[in-house]
């Protein structure tokens, strides 16, 4: 494809994406699966991110799509290791709007996460709209709305989550998928769900965009598409999510983090789902990030290095 020809032609806005960034001042590792982690050098895939973005002309806004920080950052240094990666974000030139994942959660609880990220939501909830233009809404959802982490250990959210993984994951450590075959591989521990009052909420909020006749962009952490996404990156309950969602022509894209590797897929109603590649998975000297344009009929997402070109079309 001609990337070039799409430039400048009836483009709407455009906006920086990064996700798994999962700094911390640690030695190189492996995930669980083996692949390696470069902990303290994602800071530096960051701030190229910012740089870039910074120099790119027609770019409205930035969208971290969460995991800033790694669980394996030690003890005692959480806070200083959000605030440092936080401080790159505040280079940016243009707005950053932030979303909650399972590492972030690892290191802060919610009540001190949620302000120094700016997230709006109100009672610790991380979930939000908005508008760039009139014709497209954003719509972030908080994907550990009911979770066995970043509550307090009493929360109902808590109780709930474990009350669930209790009930789908029969392994003492609630973290594994061992055993789970299919689409059951979600039910572990490092993932989560959305909430009654915030599925009801996302449902108003497509209807509301319906009637405004605006195209909609979902994000999240977590992603919604076993194609797209390993099955055990996706959210609990990915289905509701999607039955919801696809009740209305509005949303056009889901985009998401957490599954490292990145991944694309067109649903069977025509939602396109992309996953992104992970910062914290680039060797030195090496890239993931990106850029999105936005037009009436497409979205096209320009990538740097590991983050892969996609080209995203749909009815306008």
């Amino acid at each position: 494809m001609d990337w070039q020809v799409h430039l400048g032609r009836n483009l709407f806005f455009s906006f920086g994406i990064i996700s798994d960034v999962q700094y911390a001042d640690i030695p190189d590792g492996h995930s669980f699966h083996g692949v390696p982690r470069y902990y303290r050098h994602s800071i530096h895939v960051l701030q190229r991110a910012i740089q870039e973005w910074n120099n790119h002309q027609d770019l409205n806004f930035v969208i971290n799509f969460g995991d800033i920080v790694d669980g394996k950052c030690p003890p005692g240094q959480s806070l200083d290791a959000v605030k440092k990666v936080n401080y790159e974000f505040q280079k940016s030139n243009r707005p950053v709007y932030h979303m909650i994942g399972n590492h972030c959660l690892y290191n802060l609880p919610r009540d001190k996460l949620l302000p120094l990220l700016k997230i709006p939501g109100l009672n610790g909830l991380a979930y939000y709209d908005f508008s760039p233009i009139p014709e497209y809404r954003i719509v972030v959802l908080d994907g550990y709305d009911i979770s066995a982490i970043g509550w307090p250990q009493g929360h109902p959210k808590t109780l709930q989550a474990l009350e669930f993984l209790e009930k789908k994951n029969p392994n003492s450590d609630k973290n594994s998928p061992e055993g789970l075959q299919g689409l059951d591989r979600r039910f572990v521990m490092f993932n989560g769900a959305v909430g009654r009052e915030q599925l009801e909420w996302l449902d108003g909020t497509l209807q509301d965009a319906t009637k405004l006749k605006q195209k909609v962009i979902v994000c999240c952490h977590l992603p919604f598409d076993d194609v797209a996404s390993d099955k055990e990156a996706l959210l609990w309950n990915y289905d509701e999510v999607m039955n919801i969602i696809h009740q209305y022509n509005c949303v056009k894209a889901c985009l998401s983090g957490h599954d490292h590797r990145g991944g694309y897929s067109i649903d069977s109603h025509g939602v396109h789902h992309r996953s992104f590649e992970a910062a914290l998975e680039c060797p030195p000297d090496t890239d993931a990030y990106g850029h999105i344009d936005v037009y009436d009929d497409r979205l096209l997402l320009f990538g740097a290095d590991r983050m892969q070109n996609t080209e995203m079309y749909f009815n306008s």
